[in-house]
């Protein structure tokens, strides 16, 4: 048994085991149902009971099984990291969802696999169906995570405006808050009580610096923050009304314009991921329906121009797929200062030979180019290194010169291969040959191979030569029929001497391979382009936080810098290190802050940090948000909508490629070329008459 065939077995063995298993549970499903339904309440609750208890008990076990398979287990902590931020102190209820991902992603991305490769047992096909489960997969975590991300938005908004209904009856933070947890969601329930007993620890401070380490999102972070300042300093009481409910309103108004943004950026560019998949699977039935009614369409698809545009459209649709990554990414959660982060850069930064040839590699390297590579990540706040970028181009740079090398050396073996064994097309446009002419083209084939293979595939030998070994196969007694196949093996000969490794596929090779070694650095200026228009929305929401504060007493501008960096996510890094270095120099720390961010509404508030620090008070230097802050809400608006079209445009833009490269470059453009290659065969044969 060969081992298509053994992996057809295995496919069809596991493919009808998932079957069996489905039927069954859907067996004991409706099984349950009906005796539920036959059963008097309390004796359903306790079967509901039973069967959740069952259901929870399962995956639990599950996840400690899955743990300890290699390959498993790597994937279910990769779940599990994603789904942390959102349940990161429920240890038994982030398994449970974990492993319920887990086992649907598996069960829906295996089972399509399974069906898929029985219908089409082709390695390649195999292969791009592996890189879709991989994108598919990713997108279904993503998605998964981002309505457990928006359920918690939404309950936060139900949250402070129960707080601020307990808060006029109360007067009190910590009372308000706990009144507000016992009717919440359960989600948001667990927040508040964590809040709430790091208000009334002893060590509040501590316990809210805890909290944020692991707060879900910057919208916890603030409200806790601000509930933490009004427990210490107390309320402060203004014409426009009491400062915490005033800021409770305001971090309402951000929760409204983020829940909107999100929901309004996945309805227009979620869809788009799965367009993008769409070639690869109507590949192969784009590629049966040309050859089933255009036989002379077979040339094109095995041959070296159809495999490079196979490969072609593969690799576009890997890389739109990476541009709409990077512009649905939101970058919040991910995110967690103060962890290690190790990288498999990292990792073979350590093997010395490999460490000298990076160096090797880059010491040629302006250093002003390296100060805007160092610039560029800090810009995208990516989380590597200048030296982990370079390994990252480097290792690109090889792959994709070895790849491309030995695909060009590939091709031209498969080339040969389709000249020895290809059957002889007739002329026919339309239809397809029928059985016997299938058969007759295939002997044929076996006839010019033996006739090929007598002479040493060597393209010296002379027209007599051949056509004698013709006449003597005795299958032929026209003269017109023996010209007629001398030529045609004359002609594969020659074709089969040309197949050999060109001195331009090496030139090729070299571009690919240096463009490789540029595509990482285009693709963090893809994202600085992408994230630019998200810098002047955090700088609003720095607005917002600093017009709370403000007002605050005993309020200083270190203070205001760690709820900067509290809410920062594309500035999170220079923040951090102006904290760092603000011990040693307010001035100093501040003007390098400038020096690091080029973003000018950025440099205007690190301006009025700078004034506030020695010269002037901090509401004093912010006199003018109060005026201005519902100006800047209806601007940070608009400016959403329009980053929402231009984002949009685009992703359709990005998105649909892949489909337009699959009709133009393997249906189109095929078509037109076989068309004008079977006129000029016509006007041949219309001369020779």
């Amino acid at each position: 048994m060969s081992i298509k065939h053994l992996l057809i077995a295995v496919l069809i063995i596991c493919a009808v085991g998932m079957a069996v298993v489905i039927l069954l549970y859907r067996i004991q499903h409706n099984r349950s149902r009906h005796l539920t339904a036959m059963m008097p309440s309390e004796k359903n609750q306790d079967l509901r009971k039973k069967w959740q208890a069952w259901h929870y008990q399962t995956l639990q076990q599950s996840y400690m099984v899955a743990m300890k398979i290699p390959l498993l287990g790597h994937y279910v902590l990769r779940i599990r990291k994603r789904l942390t931020s959102i349940h990161a102190y429920e240890e038994w209820e982030l398994r449970r969802r974990t492993m319920a991902v887990t086992w649907m992603i598996i069960g829906i991305l295996g089972g399509s696999i399974v069906i898929l490769i029985i219908r089409n047992p082709d390695p390649l096909f195999f292969i791009m169906l592996c890189i879709a489960a991989v994108v598919l997969n990713s997108m279904f975590i993503e998605a998964y995570a981002g309505r457990l991300e928006r359920r918690l938005l939404r309950q936060m908004v139900d949250l402070l405006a129960d707080v601020r209904h307990h808060y006029h009856r109360h007067g009190m933070v910590d009372e308000s808050l706990y009144e507000a947890a016992e009717y919440a969601a359960p989600e948001i329930a667990l927040h508040a009580n964590l809040i709430v007993e790091a208000l009334t620890d002893q060590h509040p401070e501590e316990r809210l610096e805890q909290y944020y380490e692991t707060a879900p999102n910057r919208f916890l972070k603030a409200f806790a923050g601000i509930s933490g300042m009004v427990m210490e300093y107390g309320d402060k009481v203004r014409q426009d009304g009491s400062m915490y409910l005033r800021g409770l309103s305001n971090l309402t108004k951000e929760i409204h314009l983020e829940i909107l943004r999100r929901d309004k950026l996945d309805y227009l560019l979620k869809s788009l991921n799965i367009i993008v998949l769409v070639p690869i699977f109507f590949t192969n039935p784009i590629e049966q329906w040309a050859r089933s009614n255009f036989p002379a369409m077979d040339d094109f698809y095995t041959s070296k121009l159809g495999f490079i545009a196979r490969i072609f459209i593969f690799i576009l649709i890997l890389i739109s797929y990476l541009l709409l990554q990077k512009l649905q990414t939101y970058d919040e959660t991910t995110y967690r200062a103060g962890k290690d982060y190790r990288s498999w850069e990292q990792m073979l930064l350590k093997w010395k030979w490999f460490s000298k040839i990076v160096f090797l590699a880059s010491a040629g390297e302006n250093p002003l180019h390296k100060y805007r590579l160092d610039k560029l990540l800090n810009d995208v706040n990516a989380r590597i290194t200048v030296e982990w970028l370079q390994v990252r181009r480097l290792v690109l740079c090889i792959l994709c010169f070895g790849i491309t090398l030995s695909a060009g050396i590939i091709l031209h073996q498969q080339a040969k291969e389709m000249i020895l064994y290809a059957p002889v097309k007739n002329d026919m446009l339309f239809g397809s040959m029928s059985i016997d002419e299938q058969k007759n083209a295939e002997e044929l084939a076996t006839l010019d191979r033996q006739i090929m293979m007598s002479v040493g595939l060597s393209s010296k030998v002379t027209y007599e030569q051949i056509a004698t070994q013709v006449n003597n196969s005795g299958k032929f007694r026209d003269q017109e029929q023996i010209n007629i196949t001398t030529d045609r093996i004359l002609l594969k000969l020659k074709a089969y001497d040309t197949e050999y490794f060109r001195w331009w596929e090496l030139l090729i090779a070299l571009l690919t391979s240096f463009i490789a070694y540029q595509v990482p650095v285009w693709m963090l200026y893809f994202q600085k382009k992408a994230r630019s228009m998200d810098m002047k929305h955090e700088v609003y929401q720095f607005h917002t936080v600093i017009s709370m504060l403000s007002g605050m007493d005993r309020m200083s501008v270190e203070v205001i810098l760690e709820w900067m960096n509290r809410f920062a996510v594309i500035f999170k890094l220079p923040l951090q290190k102006c904290l760092l270095h603000y011990e040693h120099g307010p001035e100093d720390a501040l003007e390098q802050l400038k020096d690091e961010v080029s973003f000018p509404e950025f440099g205007k508030l690190v301006d009025k940090l700078h004034l506030a620090v020695d010269k002037i008070p901090i509401p004093q230097a912010f006199d003018d948000l109060e005026s201005d802050m519902s100006y800047y809400f209806e601007q940070r608006r608009q400016e959403y909508e329009k980053m929402i079209e231009t984002k949009a445009t685009w992703g359709k833009m990005i998105g649909f490629t892949p489909m337009y490269a699959l009709i133009f470059l393997y249906l189109v453009l095929p078509l037109i070329g076989m068309s004008f290659s079977q006129m000029e065969v016509y006007y041949d044969q219309i001369q020779r008459i």
